[in-house]
């Protein structure tokens, strides 16, 4: 079982490396074709039903782009459809999340400081919430607001403010925020596979039979498109921020991440106001400035939790399991040792003001729900503790080792 442990790792890191690639891809197709449809300049010489063209060079060569205002008069022969970044960031990101969130949920999802909840209570928030979004957004662009495009983007704000609100009062603090970007990022995708997708479909199938194709249908997709413009920086923001623990180890993380969609917004303004007059507003620098600064006083904010509260709180099963295995109470003291100094809630290594992540390793509930990770950073590899910060001995990562093998095959 232990050895399982290795191997799950290994399969967690092959999908992120997925996630990461398919999101650049997906990231740089928005922006580059946002960038293009922005500075598309009209020539004497455009030809009838053409918006507008654009000259680009890079890598040595030249190009000459073109966009028709609503399809040229016959279908292409060689049409590249932008879809496959969309879908397999989205299908990555939901198998991240399950391999992180759900199969490891007692370590990463629960907080049983906040709500007590099962894990299977815990999953089902997770799944269900991510539809919540599209649910409600679709609808709006669908209803009358969409012709407030900025009533409606304000509506979606206050929407990701309350789910914001809603994660960090039942998730741990970097489940709540990267819970809020997977949520933001199933709108995106699904703008992209309902809509954007079956309106271009459409279009194509006028060229193929030979009718003439409604713009109303380029129209929706653009929109939906232009929306996902505003809406990747926060979700990039939030899908790094568990690496970040001052970005969600406060009480105020809700209100963080919130912010950030806040300078999502006012720093597309600039880039794409940019690529469509040639200058930017440089207001949405000071704009985007003062929210960080916002964002940093808020997330220096001490979380009121002690140490007191996590030794007076109730094991969950899970914990259990690790602290009556053979050789906890020396793998705790190998930990208290060489590890809680720095993952402490106030530690004591020089210029540290957050722990590592995050991780909290002072208690025993504090070492038993982080045994797994235990086991593979300080056990069976040397990644922690910080070499130039103390030699651990390797006698004392084999009783870690130990620790975990007797606690796994206890349980069976």
């Amino acid at each position: 079982m232990y050895d399982l442990a290795v191997i799950w790792e290994w399969i967690s890191f092959s999908v992120r490396w997925l996630h990461v690639v398919t999101a650049m891809a997906w990231i740089g197709a928005s922006f580059f074709f946002i960038a293009l449809d922005l500075g598309l300049k009209k020539s004497p010489d455009t030809l009838a039903g053409v918006a507008g063209e654009e000259w680009q060079v890079h890598g040595g060569g030249f190009y000459h782009i073109q966009k028709y205002i609503i399809a040229p008069e016959n279908m292409p022969e060689h049409l590249i459809w932008h879809k496959w970044q969309s879908y397999i960031t989205w299908v990555s990101g939901a198998a991240l999340l399950i391999i992180i969130y759900w199969v490891s949920g007692e370590l990463f999802l629960l907080d049983p400081t906040k709500v007590n909840l099962s894990l299977w209570q815990g999953i089902l928030i997770s799944g269900g919430s991510l539809t919540i979004g599209w649910l409600a957004y679709d609808y709006m662009c669908k209803s009358r607001l969409s012709a407030y495009p900025t009533a409606l983007m304000l509506i979606l704000f206050f929407i990701i403010l309350a789910m914001s609100w809603g994660y960090n009062q039942i998730f741990t603090g970097r489940a709540a925020l990267l819970h809020l970007g997977a949520f933001t990022a199933t709108i995106m995708t699904a703008n992209v596979f309902f809509q954007i997708m079956p309106n271009q479909r459409i279009v194509v199938a006028d060229l193929k039979a030979g009718r003439s194709p409604d713009a109303k249908y380029g129209k929706i997709a653009k929109v939906r498109s232009t929306h996902n413009n505003y809406l990747t920086l926060p979700v990039v923001f939030l899908m790094l921020s568990n690496h970040y623990p001052m970005s969600f180890g406060t009480e105020y993380a809700w209100i963080i991440a919130s912010l950030i969609f806040l300078t999502g917004v006012t720093i597309r303004h600039y880039f794409n106001s940019l690529h469509s007059k040639g200058v930017g507003p440089h207001w949405t620098w000071g704009v985007t400035v003062l929210l960080m600064v916002l964002i940093a006083w808020l997330s220096s904010v001490r979380p009121t939790k002690t140490r007191e509260d996590a030794e007076s709180r109730s094991l969950t099963r899970y914990e259990q399991r690790f602290v009556a295995a053979e050789h906890f109470d020396e793998a705790y003291d190998v930990v208290i040792g060489n590890c809680s100094m720095c993952h402490a809630r106030e530690p004591a290594w020089y210029n540290m003001k957050w722990a590592p992540k995050g991780v909290y390793l002072e208690t025993k509930g504090d070492i038993a729900q982080n045994a797994d990770q235990i086991y593979l950073h300080a056990g069976i590899s040397h990644a922690m503790p910080p070499p130039n910060a103390i030699q651990m001995p390797q006698q004392a990562r084999e009783i870690l080792i130990a620790w975990v093998q007797d606690a796994y095959s206890d349980s069976r």
